[in-house]
């Protein structure tokens, strides 16, 4: 089996890493500005997630060789912050980085992570939305601007992370944390298991 997972961002490739699952990464290019555009203004953060992450799969799968002999499944995730119905991805600028930031400042949101996996040869994919409550603590103005000037905040969906820099700014969550960094690992295992891979034979799979 050979996984290809149709994204840029090196945490959803370490929690895969870290998990024993080899895989080969490709950026999808979609233009997720457009992309969520076209769903109009009535689109929910669940479907913008979903949709996007459909979006980013199917992109990756066509340049797929269906011929390979080996089975391919492609990894489509998208996240967004949900925050009083509001889907936050990136920042537009470290401008709205702050103004995201004063917003969120001791209050809740939900980071909702869309996934689809294409099973390449057989052309059938599976969709699912994760979502996972994340605590805001309340940082200073100066623990705010110092977070800004890392630059971390301009690259990750909400502006913010679990597993890095803001980490300490996250007073707690209810839900899957491997989520919140972009993948959830529990859901990925039981969508793979619906197109008949057991995850732990992806352990004894070599590098792709």
């Amino acid at each position: 089996m050979r996984l290809v997972l149709a994204s840029a961002s090196p945490a959803r490739s370490r929690l895969l890493s870290t998990s024993g699952i080899a895989h080969s990464t490709m950026v999808s290019g979609v233009n997720e500005e457009a992309a969520t555009a076209a769903l109009g203004a009535a689109a929910t953060p669940t479907d913008i997630a979903q949709s996007l992450a459909q979006a980013k799969a199917q992109a990756v799968a066509q340049y797929m060789d269906r011929s390979d002999p080996r089975r391919t499944y492609v990894i489509g995730c998208d996240s967004v912050l949900d925050m009083d119905g509001r889907a936050l991805g990136k920042p537009i600028d470290a401008a709205d980085a702050a103004r995201r930031w004063q917003a969120m400042r001791g209050r809740t949101g939900a980071l909702r992570t869309g996934h689809t996996v294409i099973d390449v040869q057989a052309n059938v994919w599976v969709n699912a939305v994760q979502s996972t409550v994340v605590r805001f603590g309340s940082p200073d103005d100066d623990e705010v601007l110092a977070y800004l000037a890392s630059g971390e905040p301009m690259t990750v969906a909400g502006g913010f992370t679990l597993d890095a820099l803001a980490a300490p700014f996250i007073d707690s969550i209810d839900g899957d944390p491997s989520n919140v960094v972009g993948l959830s690992l529990p859901m990925l295992r039981t969508m793979l298991r619906q197109l008949g891979v057991r995850w732990t034979d992806l352990w004894t799979q070599a590098t792709p």
